[in-house]
């Protein structure tokens, strides 16, 4: 579809409907983008993309199908754009074994390395079917997110667009501008793939929850106080501990302790703001200021809870990019 349409006076086209329209489904292409390329700042950038196609190409669109699949087609084709010739964003764990607490750190890995957090509040419906917003929650998880990035990009697009938004398989044959054959074979492939990965289980962020409510809660107390005692006992046995930009990673109560006894020390003294991200509690993590007083950021932490335990901490350390798009503050006062 041609996107450029002859300029003319924006005033004749209804410039603020038009927006108003666009941008009732930029938290969905959003979610959308995200799942296609697991990084929160390229999946904005392409909705805008996506956005400012749409609005240069809307006076031809003139109602020939629905908005919506017309928006996530230009979506789908930014998202395909952004990928070709890529390599896959991943965590820590896809990387290498786990290792202990006296392994080096190693150097930072590039931020194109890495699978992203990103917000709920930006790419998640906040009201709706309560099903449907608890599989959009599952569906951006960090481990499915990352299981995701091991598909090629029209199987990710079509897997997505089947499974978690539950299109027909014509509606998507139709976007793709290929055969309802094709688009099955390729959702087979996809599933063998995602199966395969053996994606853990966890819950997803369940504020009404008194027992999840309860386990944060003691979370939160046992690290600004650093009772290491208390905050291992949260965790599963086998629970990890990873710390992009950085390959390291641990598993298991010792080494994790050793860490934060160790290397990790610096956190004695923290403070934990909560926030949501990808469908799971997190907390932006501020340590003490070296000067000034106060607490700066340190990390995004991303928790992932199973069976009443946390399974997973994962903190971000890119604060300057992170804090902002979360709305943390910059420091905290003393």
């Amino acid at each position: 579809m041609s996107e450029a349409v002859p300029a003319q006076d924006t005033t004749t086209r209804g410039s603020e409907d038009v927006e108003l329209r666009l941008e009732r489904h930029r938290t969905e292409l959003t979610g959308y983008c995200y799942r296609m390329l697991g990084s929160a700042f390229e999946a904005e950038d392409a909705v805008q993309e996506t956005m400012v196609r749409a609005w240069k190409a809307y006076d031809r669109f003139e109602g020939r199908s629905a908005l919506r699949s017309w928006l996530y087609r230009i979506a789908t084709n930014v998202c395909l754009d952004i990928l070709g010739g890529k390599e896959r964003r991943t965590r820590p764990m896809d990387l290498s074994s786990p290792q202990t607490a006296a392994s080096p750190l190693g150097p930072p890995l590039p931020e194109v390395t890495w699978i992203e957090p990103m917000p709920d509040s930006r790419m998640l419906p906040t009201d709706g079917d309560p099903a449907e917003v608890a599989v959009a929650r599952e569906s951006v998880r960090l481990a499915f997110i990352a299981a995701l990035q091991h598909l090629a990009p029209r199987q990710r697009a079509v897997l997505i667009l089947r499974e978690v938004l539950a299109w027909k398989a014509s509606e998507v044959a139709e976007l793709l501008d290929t055969t309802v054959a094709s688009v099955n074979s390729a959702l087979q492939r996809a599933r063998a793939t995602i199966a395969s990965s053996d994606i853990a289980s966890t819950d997803t962020a369940r504020p009404m929850d008194e027992e999840q409510r309860a386990l944060l809660a003691r979370y939160v107390d046992a690290f600004e106080r650093y009772d290491l005692d208390s905050l291992t006992s949260l965790l599963h046995e086998d629970a990890t501990l990873s710390m992009p930009p950085y390959e390291l990673w641990l598993r298991g109560h010792p080494d994790i302790l050793e860490w934060l006894t160790g290397p990790g020390h610096g956190c004695r003294g923290s403070r934990l703001v909560p926030v949501t991200a990808n469908g799971s509690p997190a907390f932006g993590q501020y340590r003490p200021a070296a000067v000034g007083g106060g607490h700066e950021p340190w990390a995004l932490q991303v928790i992932e809870v199973s069976d009443g335990r946390i399974a997973g901490l994962n903190s971000f350390l890119d604060t300057a990019r992170l804090f902002p798009l979360f709305g943390l503050a910059p420091r905290l006062d003393p």
